[in-house]
């Protein structure tokens, strides 16, 4: 099980170990799509095509207008999936099958700018110029729930059952009761080469955290990706649910990614944020800088949903103002770690982030931090929540879309054609959403206006 490579994927293809390859891309929603191909068809075929229309859908697959990257005015043709074959991993979850990440290109061989796995490429690209790497680690948060898929679609996301009636925070007894699950996708996952660091209980009835250990941010993003899909999967076989949304309740905690970064340094492969002698230096100043000075800019790369921005509450560990600060769970960006683990803990992006898109985010910022010398703010002490003098988090989808549209740094450093693609797909989900006649609205006026 794990990782494979071409040599030992062919073998087991042969050997009918494996009958089944997953070709799958990240889209602009977090979402893995792709085809399923007999090993034998993978094997003798170099060229596999998908629909360009993947790219301008909605989450519930409808066609969406105003994008030059395809419609119904070009015809809907193919692009092509170009498996990256240093990512083909054996899926212990699902019988017989290995699973192999691609990067998308036009018919003229051009690669798919807009795409997410794109777009971190390009910002690693841009840092390895300078003589750095970037490493990273998702913190996901989840909601486990004693209902199937099926029965939660059928009774309208309502009758939600949480797999415990209290919190769970850092919880040893009610843990160990879902613990058949819980930790049969920590080994699972690990056994498809993703290492998990630890799981724990969350502050959420029915909450949990597993902590996925870190590595390069490209492979890092697909990690988080696999893993999503493994643990709701594994989820289903059991007669559970899982839910990754950012705030599935008005009344619960969101469901946080914190995203740990530091850089390596290409000539010493140490930890670039400390000197010599193991304290903050210049580079993580600068680098801590840029995120500050551009946080607001790029945040919609951060909280990408109508959904994400339900979670910003005072008083609730996610953060609503721009600042950081050592070992500040009230700060955006918490220090935390030392000597070669020192690290940023990005604590604004919910369960629902893009991690192609906020990983990338925080390497552009944080790269014309150093390149432009900028120099961190003094850290916020206390309380940030009560501190109202600092910048506020755009408050809805539709204001994040603004700041990013009119951003200058965002179009430099990822083109326009990127900052209107994601501009126009969060305006038609905020467009979407505001026509919507919600539960909270019929309960509210349905008798008493």
């Amino acid at each position: 099980m794990g990782m494979l490579t071409q040599g030992e994927l062919r073998k087991k293809v042969t050997d009918r170990e494996i009958d089944t390859v997953i070709l799958a891309f990240p889209n602009h929603q977090g979402q893995l799509l792709g085809k399923r191909l007999t090993g034998d068809f993978f094997l003798e075929h170099t060229e596999v095509g998908c629909c360009d229309y993947l790219l301008t859908i909605d989450i519930e697959e409808n066609p969406l207008p105003g994008f030059s990257l395809s419609g119904w005015e070009t015809g809907f043709g193919d692009l092509q999936l170009i498996p990256d074959l240093s990512t083909i991993r054996e899926l212990p979850w699902q019988e017989k099958s290995a699973m192999i990440l691609c990067d998308l290109k036009h018919r003229n061989g051009e690669p798919v700018e807009e795409a997410p796995r794109t777009i971190l490429q390009r910002q690693c690209e841009r840092l390895s110029a300078a003589g750095l790497t970037p490493l990273m680690a998702s913190e996901l948060e989840f909601f486990l729930f004693d209902n199937p898929y099926e029965n939660v679609y059928a009774n309208g996301y309502a009758a939600l059952v949480p797999s415990s009636p209290y919190p769970i925070d850092y919880h040893i007894l009610h843990t160990g009761f879902d613990d058949a699950l819980v930790q049969e996708i920590c080994s699972m996952t690990a056994a498809a080469g993703i290492p998990v660091e630890s799981r724990k209980g969350e502050t959420g009835k029915g909450q949990y955290e597993i902590g996925l250990k870190y590595s390069g941010a490209v492979e890092m993003a697909d990690r988080h990706l696999i893993y999503k899909y493994g643990a709701k999967s594994l989820a289903a076989r059991r007669g559970k649910s899982i839910t990754f949304m950012a705030k599935y309740r008005t009344d619960e905690s969101g469901s946080s990614c914190h995203i740990h970064t530091s850089l390596s340094a290409a000539d010493t492969g140490k930890n670039a944020f400390v000197d010599s002698e193991g304290n903050p230096g210049a580079v993580f100043n600068a680098f801590l800088g840029g995120l500050n000075h551009l946080a607001a800019e790029l945040f919609l790369f951060f909280t990408p949903t109508v959904n994400s921005y339900k979670r910003f509450v005072e008083d609730s560990f996610a953060p609503t103002s721009i600042a950081w600060d050592y070992d500040n769970r009230t700060a955006g960006f918490r220090i935390v770690g030392h000597g070669e683990g020192f690290r940023i803990e990005n604590r604004f992006p919910g369960a629902d982030a893009n991690p192609y898109l906020a990983y990338a985010a925080m390497i552009a910022a944080g790269l014309y931090g150093i390149e432009h010398k900028l120099e961190a703010p003094l850290p916020t002490r206390g309380n940030s929540y009560a501190n109202k003098a600092l910048p506020q988090v755009p408050g809805t989808l539709a204001e994040a879309a603004d700041r990013l549209e009119k951003s200058a740094f965002a179009r430099q450093a990822f083109g326009d054609a990127v900052v209107d693609y994601y501009v126009r797909h969060a305006r038609l989900e905020a467009k979407t959403y505001a026509q919507e006649v919600t539960e909270w609205e019929l309960k509210r006026y349905f008798e008493r206006i």
